[in-house]
């Protein structure tokens, strides 16, 4: 069972909408936040906005902070990530991750997703 699965990835032009979710199953679904990454072609994974559970606070990188909101998906374990006002730099492979806090570093996630792509063309 994949603890992780990305969906809603594309295409789409520029000043345009996407919103990704990400389903977490198995212990994966019980942790206490979850949180999105992405890693644009030739560049480092970065951190993207994340959301604790218990206060369903959230947080977000400052080149997304206005465009994208993550929410809590309509079942358990699902976060879900609305992205407005794409830009053509927003273009890269979009990561989920599960653990038990709000880090903004991949690595220290417990579940983390295989990702989906999505392109925003000028």
């Amino acid at each position: 069972q994949v603890p992780l699965v990305e969906s809603g990835g594309g295409l789409v032009q520029a000043g345009g909408s996407l919103r990704l979710s990400c389903v977490a199953s198995g212990r994966a679904a019980s942790t206490f936040a979850m949180a999105w990454f992405r890693q644009p072609p030739g560049k480092e994974r970065e951190f993207v906005a994340a959301i604790r559970w218990s206060a369903g606070s959230t947080y977000y990188a400052d080149s997304v902070e206005g465009r994208f909101t993550i929410s809590r998906g309509n079942a358990k374990g699902t976060v879900d990530l609305q992205m407005n006002s794409l830009k053509p730099e927003d273009t890269a492979v979009y990561y989920c991750a599960a653990g038990d806090n709000n880090y903004n570093r991949w690595s220290l996630y417990d579940f983390r997703g295989q990702g989906t792509q999505v392109t925003v063309s000028s």
